[in-house]
């Protein structure tokens, strides 16, 4: 029954923790901050302070749900990186001393790996080697995965991630914080080709969000000088529009990167991909082409301690531990 880990996710606005036994994620507790709607973003000094006040109360939760105590731990994991450097401090922190407190071994976590191996927590799980497209307000990035410890990004962003791009349109449209959901929201009621959106081309397998988001401030522009209700009128069509054109500029790339490598295990991760648009064309577009396609649940999707556990769990079976020295890194490349 043995390894038995306690994982510990503070990369940005939520603080989680989970354990795992043996490969199997046991629970996975999430405590939310609302401090930062008022704001229209996270404010990361809010951050960190919230992430103070709720770790120790999320990991003896984890730990008393899971029915553990301190003594059947086998390692302590935490994310590194990449995140907030506030919020990632409080987790490092906790991690360190508690792993020290033990003599237990401590395991960092790439976050963005993190987010790739969330498809191993439940079945099913896609065979090796999979592409997994991942996508979050901070990165929009297609991984390569050959088995649990390679993972090659093979197309990034070059500019703004595609999360960015729904949080700011959002805001351009005076919706609430966070926007990206709402956009999904609204567009389920909306047309999708009710309105075009020029977009940026870009070599290769990479992404550019750019172009379409200054294209949307100057349309919403131009057509509020007409009519000052425009928006609010539109609204359900408009969020269609934008999020037909996102998920469209997603999924080309994701076909092409398929193609080139013969790849038809396809996976999706990260805070976008719980967005139901997505997630629908994916599916139909891999019945269209063959693809075993894999999308976890919403749970997973956003930043839990779950991943960080099952990402854990593949470093302790390779004895990969870090040093007390270990410090967080507000960059850090899958």
């Amino acid at each position: 029954m043995r390894p038995v880990i306690l994982a510990i996710e503070s990369s940005c606005d939520e603080t989680s923790a989970s354990v795992i036994r043996n490969g199997k994620v046991l629970n996975n507790i999430i405590a939310s901050q609302a401090v930062h709607q008022k704001y229209g973003g996270v404010v990361p000094e809010l951050a960190s302070r919230a992430h103070q006040q709720n770790i120790v109360m999320v990991v003896d939760q984890a730990m008393q749900e899971a029915g553990v105590q301190s003594t059947d731990l086998d390692a302590i994991a935490f994310t590194r990186g990449p995140g907030l450097i506030g919020s990632l401090l409080v987790g490092v922190s906790f991690a360190k001393g508690m792993a020290l407190a033990l003599d237990i071994p401590l395991i960092e976590v790439n976050h963005m790996q993190a987010h790739v191996l969330a498809h191993f927590i439940e079945d099913p799980k896609p065979g090796f080697p999979f592409l997994c497209l991942t996508v979050s307000g901070g990165h929009t990035q297609i991984v390569k995965v050959t088995d649990p410890y390679t993972m090659e990004v093979i197309g990034q962003t070059q500019d703004d991630a595609v999360g960015e791009a729904f949080d700011k349109a959002a805001k351009i449209m005076d919706l609430p914080y966070p926007g990206g959901p709402l956009i999904d929201k609204y567009a389920q009621q909306g047309n999708p080709r009710a309105f075009r959106f020029s977009q940026t081309s870009m070599p290769g397998l990479d992404f550019s969000f750019s172009g379409i988001k200054t294209a949307f401030l100057y349309f919403l522009r131009d057509a509020v000088k007409t009519n000052p209700d425009f928006i609010k009128q539109n609204l359900a069509d408009i969020c269609a529009s934008l999020q037909h054109h996102l998920v469209f500029m997603l999924l080309t790339r994701l076909e092409q990167a398929s193609a080139q490598t013969s790849i038809k295990n396809i996976a999706i991760a990260g805070g976008v991909s719980a967005n139901s648009g997505l997630r629908k064309s994916l599916q139909e577009l891999g019945e269209k082409r063959g693809w075993s396609v894999f999308i976890p649940r919403f749970e997973y999707c956003t930043d839990n301690a779950a991943m960080i556990a099952m990402a854990a769990h593949f470093k302790f079976l390779k004895k990969d531990f870090c040093t007390l020295e270990v410090t967080p890194l507000a960059r850090m490349p899958v």
